[in-house]
């Protein structure tokens, strides 16, 4: 279905994804870091599974929470890459309606999950840290289990919305989305009416929920740090602290482009649309890539386990 000003249609049975509108013509250099990054993603992600599911020694709860991360990176990339890579390749830019709400679905809730397991790795940073000798009384395996429970059913519930608000809007104007993918905020301007309540709530998911989960992170690592300091000697609030620090790299890695794609999303008319975009893609793809990496080389269980892997 092409763009269309004149025919009036109700949620289109097809939408068009530009890619990244601006650069078409660069789409296939583009497409090659963006197929690197993929590949790092899924193998780095895959192998910190493996590494955990083969050693019984790191079936604690840090490891854990760990899978649940790198299950969560898998999917959010997975969930958007391919279709951006077959743009890039193939040209091949349309996409079904119901497919493109499962994909702004997938999208919301997975990132929000991901919000959530940072949130779950900081309460245990601060019980391993504060409360070590009660570490293993604390966090059970049924406690972590029910964690990673509230963690999916929060997300899953509080993503809800956003498909259901997309599909209630008319789309009479056009059907083409100046996006890779279909985010909430790209598909709904798109609708040839009132979309406040889809901004208002998309706007309320980002401040109550990222920002409830930044603020818990935060209140953690105060209580953290004060321990740290504590510590009788500099070499012990050192190895303690560096603990800490693939944590705080992950924390990073996600807050600082979410929070910069979200509000240029909605109040960044000024910015260009392929920047927009480009930024996007970070959002989506930098934390997959960098989390097995940062895990991978500040965890010292893992990194030994590498080195195991492919060295010896």
């Amino acid at each position: 279905m092409s763009d269309s000003n004149t025919t009036d249609f109700t949620n289109p049975s097809i939408f068009i994804l530009l890619g990244i509108p601006g650069l078409e013509a660069a789409h296939i250099w583009i497409s090659i870091p963006f197929c690197a990054m993929y590949t790092i993603a899924v193998l780095g992600n895959f192998t910190i599974l493996f590494i955990i599911n083969r050693d019984p020694s790191l079936h604690g709860p840090m490891f854990y929470f760990l899978c649940m991360l790198a299950v969560t990176d898998l999917v959010t990339s997975t969930s958007t890459l391919p279709k951006m890579l077959s743009i890039f390749w193939f040209n091949s830019r349309e996409i079904n309606f119901s497919a493109c709400l499962t994909q702004m679905y997938f999208i919301h809730c997975f990132s929000a999950m991901e919000s959530g397991i940072l949130v779950a790795m900081a309460f245990d940073r601060y019980v391993a840290i504060c409360h070590p000798l009660r570490h293993s009384t604390i966090l059970t395996n049924s406690v972590v289990a029910k964690i990673g429970l509230a963690v999916v059913l929060r997300s899953g519930i509080l993503a809800l919305p956003y498909p259901f608000l997309a599909r209630q809007w008319p789309y009479c104007r056009t059907n083409i989305i100046p996006h890779f993918c279909c985010g909430h905020i790209a598909v709904v301007k798109l609708a040839c009416a009132d979309i406040s309540i889809s901004s208002y709530y998309g706007l309320f998911n980002l401040l109550s929920v990222i920002g409830m989960d930044v603020f818990i992170i935060i209140m953690s690592y105060t209580l953290i740090l004060r321990a740290i300091f504590q510590l009788p000697t500099k070499d012990a609030r050192l190895k303690t602290f560096g603990t800490c620090i693939s944590h705080l790299c992950a924390i990073f890695a996600l807050y600082i482009p979410d929070f910069f794609n979200s509000f240029t999303q909605r109040f960044g008319q000024n910015i260009p649309v392929h920047f927009r975009i480009l930024f996007a893609s970070v959002y989506l793809l930098v934390p997959p890539v960098l989390h097995p990496i940062i895990y991978g080389v500040r965890t010292k269980q893992i990194r030994g386990r590498l080195i195991q892997l492919f060295f010896l």
